[in-house]
């Protein structure tokens, strides 16, 4: 990977009010995003996981500056996203698209494929309707589908081929960054293959660089090079794809890899080393927010909140147990 980052995220935090008003205060905050920093290289697949509510998508939409961070800096291709002008903005978009999660709501049914994929053409200018349409049918080939396909709406289409559809849309404007929110989460297993395949081709083939965010490991695992994992706004563990896989070093993420299935009737389960519910974001605990859940935790994890530590190169965690206290050598 090139030394400097396509994305460099630091300290970026999201809360978001509880009740109030135009006068009145809010009586509690969502700690949505809690003080993430992390890098995307040019070129790169990275990965977010974590359980729903976790922040993911949260994250994945301020990098976009589609909502405003309370505090915290964006950099995109050395220029702060959040300083920028509007004006400035709209044309550094054209770098930066977001593939959403729902093929089913994220298209206008009102809108023909050409109007759909084409918007972000007409939003730039300087194309003449039939470029556009000759660009449209161009990417609709990429991705799978026909030209045929351009005076057709959305409810003609299956949940795989609309996905397609808004892969196209991400594409349209020749973007370096591609935030992809579970894009494949509302898809059927025959249907996710060819949509994450697809997605796998066309940044090999446009040097495309991927946030792929998802709450399933499996996908992750297939399609990332390095792969963060989220718990309650904060990263807990960032490591490449192999290292994450092999030798986790945190008890959440040793709890997430023993849960996926594995398909031998023959092969013993272990036990689980979590239990309970994900602690409510309005009041998280204090120290490890991880800690009433972890069958590891000790005195310092209830007082301290662990920062996130490079153990060994390419792979960082944020727990106590891999900073010289409690287990020795941490989670084997």
């Amino acid at each position: 990977m090139p030394d400097t980052p396509l994305i460099q995220v630091t300290d970026l935090v999201k809360h978001f009010p509880l009740g109030g008003g135009v006068l009145a205060k809010p009586h509690g905050w969502v700690k949505a995003v809690e003080g993430v920093s992390f890098a995307v290289f040019r070129g790169e697949n990275f990965g977010l996981v974590g359980e729903s509510g976790c922040g993911k998508t949260t994250l994945g939409r301020l990098i976009m500056r589609l909502i405003k961070p309370t505090s915290g800096r964006v950099m995109f291709d050395g220029r702060d996203i959040f300083s920028l002008p509007k004006s400035e903005m709209m044309l550094l978009r054209r770098r930066m698209q977001i593939i959403f999660q729902d093929p089913y709501s994220s298209l206008d049914p009102r809108m023909k494929v050409e109007s759909i994929v084409g918007e972000p053409l007409r939003a730039i200018g300087g194309l003449s309707r039939g470029e556009r349409r000759s660009r449209v049918a161009t990417l609709l080939e990429k991705v799978g589908l026909h030209a045929a396909d351009l005076d057709k709406y959305p409810h003609e289409f299956s949940g795989g081929q609309r996905q397609r559809i808004g892969v196209a849309r991400a594409l349209c404007v020749n973007p370096d960054l591609i935030v992809a929110d579970e894009p494949v989460s509302a898809l059927d297993v025959s249907i996710r293959a060819q949509v994450l395949n697809l997605l796998i081709d066309l940044q090999e083939e446009l040097n495309l660089s991927y946030v792929f965010i998802s709450h399933d490991l499996g996908v992750v695992e297939h399609i990332c090079d390095r792969i963060a994992v989220m718990y309650l706004g904060s990263i807990i563990e960032l490591a490449n794809t192999e290292r994450f896989s092999r030798s986790p070093r945190h008890p959440y993420t040793e709890a997430l890899l023993k849960a996926v299935p594995f398909p031998d009737p023959h092969r013993k389960k272990e036990p689980a080393v979590m239990e309970g519910d994900v602690p409510n974001p309005i009041d998280p605990p204090p120290g490890c927010t991880f800690h009433p859940r972890c069958a590891y935790a000790f005195d310092r994890c209830r007082l301290e909140k662990p920062p996130l530590i490079k153990i060994v190169s390419n792979h960082s965690v944020a727990c106590w147990l891999n900073a010289g206290s409690g287990i020795e050598g941490g989670i084997q």
